[in-house]
C-alpha cells in the first residue's frame, strides 16, 4: 500500500481534529479549535460550525486552513497522524444525504440542524503531510488520495454511491445485524453484542459495535477486497465477506 492510500485509510478512522485558521482578531496569529468531522464520499473533511464562532469569522475572512488528525493519546509522538492543508467552503446543510451520514457519526449534533446560525463547510485538501511512524512520512496532493483502482478523473460529489447510502445502511442495520456481528469475530478477531453500520464508500464500511468488555461504543473500520460504486457492487462484497465469515 502507497503512503497515500495509507493515509486516506487513516483519515477514515477518526473524526477528531484540531482546526487551525487565521486569526482576525490577532492579525498574523494562527488560531486553533477541536473540530469534529465526517468525510463525504470524496474523501474530503466537512465539519459543522457556528456563524458566531471564532474559527467562523476567520474561514470568512481567510478561508485557507489547516487540520490535524491524529489517533490515540498514549504518545502522540509515536502515533500516526497527519495535517490536511486546504481551503473551507460553506455547503449545502440541507444536503439530505450527508447530512445522514454526518449525523450516524455525530449524533450528538442534531439540535445543531435546527439553529439558523450553523453551517456545513468542507474543506478541500490541497495537500496532506502524513506521518504513519518513525521514518515513515511525506507530502501527498489531493490528485494522490482517490484510493487504488479509482479512476481520479471521475470522483464526484454526487456520485451513486453516496445517493444510495442511507438505504444500503438502513437494509444491512435492519435484515443483517448477524452478518456485522460475524463480520468483526472473523476479520478482526473481537466478539461483539451489537453492530450498526454507520457508513459505506468505495474502499470500506464503518461500524459501531458494542463490546462485552469495554463500557463504551468503538467503531471498527472494514476494508473491501477491491473499490465499489454503487449497491449493486457493494452487495457483492457484502456478501462475499458473509461467505468468508461463516463458521
Amino acid at each position: 500500500m502507497g503512503l497515500a492510500s495509507e493515509a486516506l485509510q487513516f483519515l477514515r478512522t477518526t473524526q477528531n481534529g484540531v482546526l487551525s485558521t487565521f486569526s482576525v482578531k490577532f492579525s498574523g496569529y494562527p488560531f486553533g479549535s477541536v473540530a469534529p468531522f465526517v468525510l463525504d464520499h470524496n474523501g474530503q473533511p466537512v465539519i459543522l460550525i457556528s456563524t458566531i464562532a471564532e474559527h467562523t469569522k476567520n474561514i470568512i475572512a481567510n478561508p485557507k486552513v489547516s487540520l490535524l488528525v491524529f489517533s490515540g493519546d498514549d504518545d502522540l509522538q509515536a502515533n500516526a497522524r497527519l495535517s490536511i492543508i486546504g481551503e473551507a467552503v460553506r455547503i449545502d446543510k440541507d444536503d439530505i444525504n450527508l447530512r445522514s451520514r454526518y449525523l450516524r457519526y455525530l449524533p450528538q449534533a442534531a439540535s445543531y440542524f435546527e439553529m439558523h446560525d450553523f453551517h456545513f463547510y468542507r474543506i478541500e485538501i490541497a495537500q496532506i503531510r502524513y506521518i504513519a511512524g518513525f521514518g515513515k512520512m511525506g507530502w501527498v496532493s489531493k490528485d494522490q488520495l482517490a484510493p487504488d483502482g479509482i479512476d481520479k478523473t471521475k470522483i464526484a460529489t454526487d456520485s451513486q454511491l453516496a445517493n444510495q447510502e442511507t438505504s444500503i445502511i438502513e437494509h444491512m442495520n435492519a435484515d443483517h445485524e448477524d452478518s456485522l456481528i460475524a463480520y468483526c469475530k472473523h476479520f478482526h478477531g473481537i466478539e461483539v453484542v451489537h453492530a450498526q453500520m454507520l457508513g459505506i464508500d468505495t474502499e470500506g464500511f464503518d461500524v459501531k459495535v458494542d463490546v462485552p468488555a469495554i463500557t463504551t461504543s468503538k467503531i471498527i473500520r472494514f476494508s473491501f477486497d477491491h473499490p465499489i460504486h454503487d449497491a449493486q457492487s457493494a452487495r457483492l462484497a457484502l456478501v462475499g465477506m458473509s461467505k468468508a465469515a461463516k463458521p
